[in-house]
């Protein structure tokens, strides 16, 4: 059983697809000006035209809301601990259905539990790593009971729960404290379903533990993490890409920058991403 995904496609070309993977609680939108950098960036590195796709993940965007018997099995807490794995089946779906066997992978926070999830059940499709402002370990007890919480809420028909992403909090970045931001991370959120915001945050609850990944990664992998980032700080981003004994993962701190890097730096986020497929290129 797989999931049906809206695909974005930024870009046709040939080879190597790049699939950029979004964030919670917002839609592909968040790569539109990163996209647009990547392909600026690759023209000129002279690299080949390769493919950019941006799907939405189930319930956003223009996805449609699994339905209960559609997400596999749920937890007694009211956790979807199968969803991530038909979630991660539905990319390389997609993928496979497109006509290519191996893509550039990058995930940006909740995206990277789908790109680790991609790794640990599709490793062949694999070509390159894009690791931005993400975790790889699975959700403790209070982050999955704080995730259910907001999915119930959620239910009753509001994303009010998730307005939180678009307000500035002390010590955002200058963009995110920006009105332009403030008021287009609030538009995107009022467009989000209830009902997919409540669905993701429920798969997100009943996600495993992806940390043994880490070392098995072989590919060219960029890592990335925005200076301020309260949930995924620079620290533990190093951390993430020290323990990618398999490989060589550039790592890229962005200064002056949130959870949200490519909506808030998307030409720096862009660099290290095209760096990547460089390096997939070559190989």
């Amino acid at each position: 059983m797989t999931f049906v995904l809206h695909n974005t496609v930024y870009r046709e070309g040939e080879g190597v697809p790049m699939v950029l993977i979004h964030a919670f609680p917002v839609d592909h939108r968040m790569w539109d000006q990163c996209a647009g950098e990547i392909i600026a960036q690759s023209d000129q590195d002279g690299l080949p035209t390769f493919p950019i796709w941006a799907p939405d993940m189930p319930g956003a965007g223009q996805s449609p809301v699994p339905t209960h018997s559609e997400s596999g099995t749920v937890a007694p807490d009211g956790a979807l601990t199968q969803a991530l794995d038909l979630l991660a089946d539905s990319y390389v779906d997609l993928l496979h259905r497109a006509g290519y066997d191996k893509a550039v992978w990058v995930g940006l926070s909740m995206g990277g539990y789908v790109m680790f999830d991609i790794h640990r059940r599709h490793p062949e499709t694999v070509a390159g790593l894009g690791v931005c402002d993400t975790q790889a370990a699975g959700e403790n007890e209070q982050g999955r009971r704080r995730r259910l919480a907001v999915a119930e809420a959620c239910d009753k028909g509001s994303v009010e729960p998730v307005m939180r992403f678009a307000t500035p909090r002390p010590g955002d970045s200058t963009v995110k404290r920006s009105t332009a931001c403030v008021s287009l991370f609030t538009q995107w959120i009022e467009q989000q379903s209830p009902e997919g915001v409540a669905w993701r945050q429920r798969m997100a609850a009943g996600r495993a533990d992806l940390s043994g990944q880490l070392p098995l990664i072989s590919v060219p992998t960029a890592v990335v993490s925005g200076s301020l980032d309260p949930s995924s700080p620079p620290e533990s981003m190093k951390a993430m890409a020290r323990a990618m004994t398999g490989t060589t993962a550039s790592f890229t701190q962005i200064e002056d920058c949130g959870h949200f890097s490519a909506v808030e730096h998307p030409r720096q986020v862009a660099r290290p991403l095209v760096d990547v497929m460089g390096r997939v290129v070559r190989r």
